[in-house]
């Protein structure tokens, strides 16, 4: 009777199970921790493997030596599936690697120096100590949160807070080596967008009650760090709309008569009553002043303050839109 051949013990929760034959470890070769990838013909040997349907869902490239291997499923709209692989300090340089499905994956410290990582999912892969230089990294997916960023909130929420900032400055780290990369491919929007994550991470590290995490973070609401227009518009529109019902309740002159809100009045006269209040808002928000209502009592300091905040807050729009615009 023939012997039968032990079969790769490597399996996971989702049902994924490696069928390659198994090594003295009881895993296969591609499997292994414990062999290093560094081979003259390994490089070759996992190009085959992967056209042949080999399943590539955590192998353990540890420090392998893969400049220059082709990891594109040609004449496929999805990639390789290479979910929960060890890429630790592996040599990609070079590497083909568009629409590859990374997640879970760890490239920390991996060489993608020249490689083509375009259209990669990168969603829960550590990326700390990446060589991003040359790298083409358009429309690459790394989600919403960063491996680290979301360990970081996940200690913090427990108050493990040493441990949380730890994982906030990689975080940090991440997202600034990301930026560069970004920034050196020419792909500003996508830098804009690293950028404030890089920011908000920076925030995290900070004192929880410090003013200058206070500072970080209002300059956060009010622009993005200077990378969201539209946050600045929001804002005025806030603050047009919370000024005009204060305008509403403490009154306003005009031709002699006192505008304010009454409840005797009828649903029409207080409408047509507060769409003045917005009015004068919106003349007062842009510093125009044309001068037929004028505010009294505690309207005045109201007027004031928007007056005030109204020429700041326009100069930082224009600020804003010509970085967005230059770019």
């Amino acid at each position: 009777m023939d012997e039968k051949i032990p079969v790769c013990c490597y399996h996971e929760d989702e049902g994924f199970s490696c069928s390659e034959p198994a090594g003295p470890s009881g895993l296969c070769y591609w499997h292994d921790p414990r062999i290093t990838k560094d081979g003259p013909d390994d490089k070759a040997k996992l190009e085959a493997y992967a056209r042949k349907g080999g399943m590539l869902r955590g192998v353990h490239l540890k420090r392998a030596e893969l400049a220059g291997i082709d990891l594109v499923k040609h004449h496929s709209k999805t990639g390789y599936d290479m979910s929960h692989a060890e890429l630790y300090r592996a040599n990609l340089n070079g590497a083909h690697m568009f629409n590859l499905n990374l997640e879970s994956a760890s490239l920390m410290k991996a060489d993608l120096r020249e490689a083509n990582v375009h259209c990669a999912n990168l969603v829960n892969t550590n990326l700390l100590g990446i060589k991003w230089m040359g790298a083409k990294i358009e429309n690459i997916n790394t989600g919403k949160l960063l491996k680290q960023e979301r360990m970081a909130m996940e200690a913090e929420r427990v108050g493990e807070m040493e441990i949380a900032l730890d994982y906030f400055e990689q975080a940090e780290e991440i997202y600034r080596d990301l930026r560069k990369a970004a920034e050196r491919e020419g792909l500003f929007a996508m830098g804009g967008h690293f950028i404030q994550r890089e920011l908000t991470m920076r925030r995290h590290q900070l004192p929880k009650y410090s003013r200058a995490r206070l500072t970080s973070k209002i300059i956060d609401l009010f622009c993005g760090y200077g990378e969201s227009p539209g946050r600045v518009i929001g804002f005025s529109m806030v603050l047009i709309l919370i000024c005009a019902i204060c305008y509403f309740f403490t009154g306003l002159s005009y031709g002699g008569n006192i505008h304010v809100f009454r409840q005797e009045n009828t649903f029409m006269m207080n409408f047509y009553l507060f769409f003045n209040c917005i009015y004068y808002s919106v003349v007062t928000f842009t510093t125009l002043g044309y001068g037929d209502f004028t505010p009294i009592g505690f309207s005045r300091l109201i007027a004031a303050i928007e007056a005030f905040t109204g020429s700041f807050t326009i100069a930082l729009f224009v600020v804003v839109f010509v970085k967005k615009m230059t770019r």
